[in-house]
């Protein structure tokens, strides 16, 4: 592929065949939603400019806690990414962010981009809410037993509360 009028059409297609979620809200941008295992949902920005295809997706948002030890994790992990990047904001919230030049888009590689979003995205998730959160995630664990709450959705953490109930 080399112009953007033919990555649009081999993003549109690969999507449509993946039967993902997804909307055009403006020419050659694509907001598509990947559902997930740990994470319901990702949501990814895939956006066709003159040269390249960019590529952006919320991770979670800045850690309450424990920042230097989840930047690190997180930049070890980058040096074993394809195609994307962890990446912080202003505000220190977590994404993953890339770009591939038009010539590079094809039907194999986009699929191959968003399962790599998909992957590090939603299956770093628990790991980022353990390494960055953990002490909301022993409240909230605290909150919902002394209210005799469902904690089910908490049963991931169960490394952080066993020790709290």
């Amino acid at each position: 592929m080399s112009d953007a009028k033919d990555a649009k059409t081999v993003i549109e297609q690969t999507l449509r065949e993946a039967a993902l979620e997804w909307e055009s809200p403006a020419d050659g941008s694509y907001v598509v939603k990947l559902p997930g295992t740990h994470k319901l949902s990702t949501t990814v920005s895939l956006i066709v400019g003159r040269h390249s295809l960019s590529v952006n997706a919320f991770v979670v948002r800045r850690p309450d806690e424990n920042h230097e030890a989840v930047h690190r994790w997180l930049l070890e992990r980058n040096t074993r990414l394809y195609g994307v990047a962890y990446a912080v904001d202003r505000l220190g919230d977590i994404y993953l962010a890339g770009r591939l030049p038009l010539a590079a888009v094809t039907p194999e590689e986009v699929d191959r981009l968003l399962g790599v979003v998909l992957e590090n995205a939603d299956g770093a998730f628990n790991t980022l809410l353990e390494m960055g959160f953990a002490t909301a995630i022993r409240k909230e664990y605290a909150w919902r037993t002394a209210r005799g709450e469902s904690t089910r959705n908490l049963a991931a953490f169960e490394r952080l509360t066993r020790d709290e109930g």
